[in-house]
């Protein structure tokens, strides 16, 4: 998708919305219910929930997932929780492990190790995100063989439960991300996504913190796997539950994310970027040396003529050093293409 404005988003979110209806008013798309709820029965479904301090809200995601896949079994990651979250949940009837190293990654890249399932669903444990969805874009997976279907939260309608800070600097990480990587997501730090076994399993998993949505993103772009979005509704967090996102800290990290994937998945372009800084400095610095050298003879700015020499050494080093890169991260692409291929199709 190419970058758009707010205009074009609020179209976009209208279509989803337009489209989404259509299919409920069809059947979803995919058959009469039971067919469908029948096909969904058939596959090993996990909902993943990773949580710190969410005794408030635990329960109820629990419940509510329950309730909308019966057959899906409920994982709850306790995140060194104090408040008894673990507790609540395994009083629900969720499967409870204990994860200590702190941050949501670290979490979620223990998840993906330790759980084997034909369709996974990670949501959060705060209780935002409609469990009700959770039919419709499982049976859009498994219909239609995609790998992610990711839920767009549908802030339009719930400015309060979505603050408007988070809400630009959603907008502007997603523009940022299809200037570097070629497709812009609608909502790249979606919580709610539903994932295909081969997809989790070729995802290596390095962010600590809340960075693993932008990660999972760049795995699906780079690997160009089939996905889709559908909106859905996100909640207020009711009183007394907090977010624990620090706006000016994570979006520090995400962008220092976005830059190291970018130099390791397109070494080439990020590179090539560098050298092509690096030649035009060399330029500005030294034309002026080599046309006194070329009416004189002589080279009387001996230092300017040093730093220039050196600016474009320094270029010509950064594009060799992309051309390398970018064959070492095609063989890195290609065994994770390998891993996922290994993992064989949820329709096998």
């Amino acid at each position: 998708m190419s970058a758009a404005g707010p205009s074009e988003g609020g179209r976009l979110l209208a279509g989803f919305r337009g489209s989404a209806a259509a299919e409920l008013a069809n059947g979803a798309a995919g058959g009469p219910v039971p067919e469908r709820n029948a096909a969904i029965a058939a596959r090993r479904i996990a909902v993943l929930v990773p949580c710190y301090n969410e005794s408030l809200t635990v329960a109820k995601v629990i419940a509510e997932f329950r309730a909308a896949l019966p057959a899906c079994v409920v994982y709850v990651y306790d995140n060194r929780s104090t408040d008894g979250t673990g507790d609540i949940a395994r009083a629900a009837g969720a499967v409870v492990r204990r994860e200590e190293r702190p941050g949501k990654g670290g979490v979620m890249r223990r998840m993906f190790a330790d759980i084997d399932a034909d369709v996974y669903i990670v949501t959060d444990g705060d209780a935002t995100y409609d469990a009700t969805r959770a039919p419709e874009m499982v049976e859009r997976l498994t219909r239609d063989d995609l790998d992610v279907v990711t839920g767009v939260r549908d802030h339009e309608e719930r400015d309060n439960a979505y603050r408007r800070g988070h809400q630009f600097g959603n907008q502007a990480f997603n523009v940022l991300l299809g200037l570097l990587f070629g497709e812009r997501p609608t909502d790249m730090f979606s919580g709610y996504r539903v994932m295909s076994r081969r997809f989790v399993k070729s995802f290596p998993a390095e962010a600590r913190g809340f960075e693993i949505e932008t990660e999972l993103t760049v795995h699906a772009l780079e690997l160009r796997v089939p996905t889709a979005e559908v909106v859905t509704r996100y909640f207020e967090r009711p009183e007394g539950s907090g977010s624990k996102l620090s706006t000016y800290r994570d979006g520090l990290r995400i962008l220092y994310t976005i830059a190291r994937l970018f130099r390791d998945v397109r070494p080439l372009p990020f590179f090539g970027v560098c050298a092509l800084l690096l030649a035009a400095a060399g330029l500005a610095l030294g034309s002026g040396v080599v046309v006194e050298y070329l009416e004189t003879g002589l080279v009387p700015r001996l230092p300017t003529a040093v730093l220039a020499t050196g600016l474009m050494l320094l270029a010509s080093l950064s594009i060799v050093c992309g051309m390398i890169l970018d064959s070492v991260a095609r063989g890195r692409r290609e065994a994770k293409r390998l891993a996922y291929l290994a993992a064989g199709s949820i329709r096998r």
